[in-house]
């Protein structure tokens, strides 16, 4: 038989039943795809379109408006975002990345080390008005603190813990074992490979897993509210009360003023502005590979 006759022979065989069924998976996962990606683009377009027009110079620049007019902005809210966050970060970042090289380097898998993959895994689906209600009776309710900035980052770095934590977890054991037997063998100590080899090796991943835990922080509500409270002025100092984007786009929308229901528009779209540069600074730090 010719290779033409047998080109045509193929052709007309019918489709097997398993082809049929990886088409149909793939158009099936193509459609959850789509149910997946479509509203999250009708809400980032909505967001955009109901905020855009509100961006401007005053919104960064200016404190919000009292009840009635129209002029003023979220700079109060957007410094005290940052304040609160960078509270949150240096606290989570250290302790969770010296947690992870306990975990990986030093626990050899023993029932502590278990245990605290365990208790990180629980901590991980704790919804965050627990940890701003967890802060506020571990400080304020015992008179230690009063509504300020620093609790408001206690309560964002218990938020962040579980993301640092598994990530730079599993980033250090990607690293081969190989490496960390080559810098033994040639006379360095422990934790001069952990510090000098393994640690270095592992920074991408371990930032990606910080610009996460930054993009969630960044946009939590309730533990705010429960901490940091608000406040309609610039930011005081890190133990009173601060204003922060989260809470001042829920107050906002809740009032009935156009101009405050503008001003949490725009909020909004700065919140999400935040989260996107956090994922695209993840993604590129992700762009020098680990081993």
């Amino acid at each position: 038989m010719s290779d033409t006759n047998l080109a045509l022979n193929l052709k007309k065989r019918p489709t097997s039943p398993s082809a049929l069924f990886g088409s149909l998976m793939t158009g099936l996962a193509g459609a959850c795809l789509a149910l997946t990606l479509i509203p999250l683009f009708l809400v980032l377009a909505f967001v955009l379109v109901q905020g855009f027009s509100r961006i401007n110079h005053s919104l960064f620049t200016e404190l919000p408006p009292p009840p009635g007019l129209s002029e003023g902005g979220l700079g109060n809210a957007i410094l005290g975002t940052l304040i609160v966050v960078a509270i949150a970060v240096a606290i989570a970042v250290p302790i969770g990345v010296l947690a992870a090289v306990y975990l990986s380097e030093f626990s050899g898998n023993n029932q502590i080390a278990k245990a605290v993959r365990f208790c990180t895994n629980v901590l991980s689906g704790v919804p965050s008005i627990i940890a701003g209600i967890f802060a506020y009776g571990l400080f304020i309710s015992t008179k230690i603190f009063s509504f300020s900035a620093i609790v408001g980052g206690v309560a964002l770095a218990v938020l962040m813990l579980p993301t640092i934590i598994k990530t730079t977890d599993e980033a250090l054991q990607i690293v081969p074992q190989e490496v960390r037997w080559a810098a033994l063998g040639i006379g360095a100590y422990n934790y001069q490979t952990v510090l000098k080899i393994v640690l270095p090796a592992a920074i991408p991943a371990i930032l990606t897993g910080i610009t996460l835990a930054i993009a969630r922080a960044a946009g939590e509500t309730a533990p705010l509210i429960f901490t940091a409270l608000n406040s309609n002025f610039w930011p005081d100092g890190i133990f009173k009360p601060i204003s922060t984007l989260a809470v001042s786009v829920y107050n906002f929308a809740t009032v009935p003023y156009e101009a405050q229901n503008q001003l949490a528009w725009a909020g909004s779209l700065i919140l999400v502005f935040m989260v996107l540069l956090t994922s695209v600074l993840a993604r590129w730090a992700t762009r020098q590979k680990t081993y």
